[in-house]
């Protein structure tokens, strides 16, 4: 007998070898189901919790439930999530969780049976459950004086604070189309924003002839060179004149169109000088007719002269006249483009104001 002990422990140190090997990879998988209440009545809802761990290699697959099936005669599945993986002990292990409503439609304490998982095709399974279902307690009809009657429905109180917000932007919206329409308005018909005016003391037409009659004058080099530039500045200098004094189109006219027409406003004499101007000027842009130094100054002191005869005395009492300034095409258009920008974002954002104010009405009128 004293023979075989040494091989007796040779077996069993290998035993325990093995079993110490084995142990931990059995103890890797753990698969255990929780509920969240051991007791409901009738058609009420509890939570069940399935927690599969494992290694992180392995191949685990939970029992596959759905809605609608049955644990166990009376008990059924309401709904069943989809399983969350998650990593444990540094991405050494893995937890699959996945949760499962049931309902319970009779009275009874029930041991549902336990669930089934597969790891690496081997099954797990976990420990049975107990669930308590409790039956709905009948209706008392003989005391029913314990039973009120549900409150009535309290109208709330009307509150300006509430409603302001929506009132706000409902002016601030009309407000903004205003501001819209009349910028694409103007942007179409090329008007400015605002329009620059200022106040000019309006000279008379006598005074501006003799400033430009006085500019004429002090240029030598027109004096003494082009007759034809001198005599057409001269005679456009008269006409300008006569047509503000007079009130007729002077500019459109002949010269002999122009004294047929101030025969009656003027004396011989003054017309005879005039006359002599613009036949001068005729035969100096037609015929090429080459006038002396003496001569041009001689007709611009007869101007001169024709201007003081007839002039007319402006009112010392006149008020200013407004003078509207022009803007140039390109700043025109420029403008025309920025006011239709403006145009555009103000509805836009009377649009969003308008959706704002909706949106606060209907909340306050459900």
């Amino acid at each position: 007998m004293d023979r075989h002990l040494p091989g007796q422990k040779r077996t069993a140190l290998t035993l325990m070898l093995l079993c110490a090997w084995l142990l931990p990879a059995s103890a890797q998988v753990q698969f255990e189901a929780r509920i969240d209440s051991l007791e409901l009545l009738i058609g009420e809802q509890t939570g069940i919790t399935l927690d599969l761990t494992c290694g992180k290699g392995q191949k685990a697959a939970l029992p596959q439930l759905k809605a609608g099936d049955e644990l166990m005669p009376n008990v059924e599945i309401i709904s069943a999530s989809t399983p969350d993986t998650s990593l444990l002990n540094e991405g050494k292990r893995v937890e699959v969780t996945q949760r499962i409503m049931v309902a319970a439609w009779d009275s009874s304490l029930y041991c549902l049976p336990p669930f089934e998982a597969t790891v690496d095709g081997k099954a797990y399974r976990t420990k049975s459950l107990a669930l308590k279902v409790l039956p709905v307690e009948p209706l008392d009809t003989a005391h029913l004086d314990k039973f009120y009657p549900p409150y009535t429905y309290m109208e709330p109180e009307f509150s300006w604070a509430d409603w302001r917000p929506a009132i706000c932007c409902s002016f601030l919206c009309v407000l903004l189309l205003a501001m819209a329409y009349t910028l694409y308005d103007r942007a179409r018909k090329g008007k400015p924003i605002v329009r620059i005016i200022r106040r000019k003391k309006r000279l008379p037409p006598h005074q501006v002839a003799m400033e430009e009659i006085e500019r004429i004058k002090g240029n030598r080099d027109l004096a003494g060179g082009d007759s034809k530039e001198y005599y057409t500045q001269l005679t456009d200098t008269l006409r300008t004149y006569i047509q503000s004094r007079y009130g007729f189109n002077a500019m459109e006219m002949t010269s002999a169109e122009i004294i047929d027409r101030l025969v009656r406003e003027n004396d011989e004499e003054s017309l005879r000088e005039l006359r002599e101007i613009f036949n001068t000027a005729d035969l100096v842009k037609f015929a090429k007719y080459t006038t002396l130094v003496n001569e041009n100054d001689a007709n611009l002191m007869a101007a001169v002269e024709y201007i003081n005869q007839t002039k007319q005395e402006a009112d010392p009492n006149a008020k200013p006249e407004p003078e509207v300034i022009r803007e140039t095409d390109t700043r025109r258009m420029n403008q025309a483009r920025a006011m239709q920008t403006a145009s555009v974002l103000l509805l836009a954002l009377a649009l969003a104001l308008v959706a704002y104010a909706v949106w606060r009405v209907a909340g306050l009128l459900t």
